[in-house]
């Protein structure tokens, strides 16, 4: 029979996705492992692949459809010998909760009173309504496409009764009621309309304001702004800086990299951020309070050193994660690091790959940044902003001098990480990477 084909849940903190593009077209052999779909997450864009094989017999969500719920059916699959008269309306997933609706089945609504009813999707006919249960608070049970079709047509959806799943308002009961006018919105008092100056249709410049190109948000950078304004408002903030010169680091790497393999199996480049990546992993064995997240039942602290790296991606920010990075070598998480990096910046990374991680590092030095105070990432208690190093004058024993100096800011959420502890991480990160060649041994 036929094969549902549901929108995936692609990361752990997903409930929803935007279908951003069809890579098969209806009619197309599937086989299992194809990519047929990209989707677009509050974490990345990512490619989904077809588990079974067989042929594609129905797309039910468009490109480009906004808000599709996690295991919402959005394709059908045909297997062998069987044609698109056999698709029949997708049944309805398990709700997660009892008063959730069941996804969303306009594409092909059943008649509620014969559920076996044979007929194909464009042949069925039209379902009698049946009242909503629209008791459980004010909430109201509509598919997202309803709820964008009731707003642009001015209809009010509390009075609309609708005949999917469970009394669930659908596409159809819309264009039902908006082409009898029923259920028009009650106007808008006049102390709620808009002052003159506000632009009505967006895009359009307010009073005063120069012209410009809007780039509606996508949903990694929602999620971004939302969790960094969740953490900058409920996160306790404080700051510690220290000057590390970097000159013996600076000419070890040269030096690695000089012996490296250049071509084929086991070739590597260090880079600076490698080699803070690795100083960091081994200062949080030193310092274990530090490698520290906040939770409600208590504070978790933990046994490994997984470091979570901000990689820049022309949508948002991205965090993979290189895990037990005290027990790597250089090579393996120079290596490692690289390849992340380029899945990130392509879009394909895989959850496990950017989920979880007990500490974070940005690095803003590549750019010529000489400090600056990044904003933790919920629910570590750390995160280290790394600086450019520049040649700066010091005093050593009592003589001026020239030194390369990195300036390095920890930001540390004060409910998980108390300041003598900060203090004692960025001391101990300090000796490393000031006497470099303890990270050998």
């Amino acid at each position: 029979m036929p094969i549902n084909i549901l929108m995936p849940a692609l990361s752990p903190t997903m409930t929803e996705g935007n279908l951003a593009r069809w890579l098969k077209k209806e009619g197309d052999a599937v086989k299992s492992g194809d990519v047929i779909a990209e989707i677009e997450t509050d974490k990345a864009t990512m490619e989904v692949e077809a588990v079974e094989e067989g042929k594609l017999g129905k797309i039910l969500v468009p490109e480009g459809a906004q808000g599709v719920k996690v295991n919402d059916v959005i394709a059908v699959l045909l297997e062998e010998g069987e044609s698109p008269g056999d698709i029949k309306a997708p049944a309805a997933a398990p709700a997660p909760k009892p008063a959730e609706p069941a996804p969303k089945t306009e594409a092909a609504p059943a008649k509620a009173e014969a559920p076996k009813q044979p007929a194909a999707p464009a042949a069925a006919p039209a379902p009698k309504p049946t009242p909503a249960p629209a008791a459980a608070g004010n909430r109201i049970f509509a598919s997202p496409l309803a709820k964008r079709l009731a707003e642009q047509h001015g209809l009010d959806l509390s009075r609309i009764v609708g005949s999917g799943p469970h009394g669930r308002i659908v596409k159809s009961d819309i264009e039902r009621v908006a082409a009898t006018g029923e259920a028009k919105a009650a106007p808008a008092p006049a102390a709620a309309k808009a002052p003159p100056t506000a632009p009505a249709i967006p895009g359009t410049p307010a009073f005063g304001e120069p012209e410009f190109d809007l780039h509606p948000h996508s949903m990694m950078r929602k999620t971004i702004a939302r969790r960094l304004q969740e953490s900058k408002q409920f996160v306790p903030h404080f700051y510690l800086t220290i000057d590390c010169e970097i000159d013996r680091l600076l000419k070890m790497r040269e030096e690695i990299n000089a012996g490296a393999p250049k071509e084929g199996k086991g070739a590597f480049k260090l880079s600076v951020n490698d080699l803070i990546i690795k100083a960091c992993a081994i200062t949080l064995k030193q310092v274990p309070a530090a490698n520290a997240s906040w939770s409600d039942e208590g504070v978790k602290i933990y046994k490994t050193s997984d470091i979570s790296v901000a990689v820049a991606i022309p949508n948002g920010l991205i965090t993979p994660v290189i895990r037990r990075a005290e027990d790597k070598r250089l090579s393996d998480i120079s290596s490692e690091m690289k390849g992340l990096a380029t899945r990130a910046k392509d879009g394909k990374l895989k959850p496990e790959e950017f989920t979880g991680g007990g500490f974070s590092l940005s690095n803003l030095g590549m750019f010529g940044i000489k400090d600056f105070a990044a904003i933790i990432n919920p629910p570590q208690g750390c995160i280290l902003a790394v600086g450019a190093g520049e040649q700066r004058p010091v005093v050593k024993n009592g003589q001026l001098a020239v030194a390369t100096v990195m300036s390095c800011t920890l930001s540390v959420d004060h409910r998980v990480v108390d300041g003598a502890i900060g203090a004692e991480f960025l001391s101990a990160f300090k000796k490393l990477i000031e006497n470099p060649l303890a990270m050998l041994v």
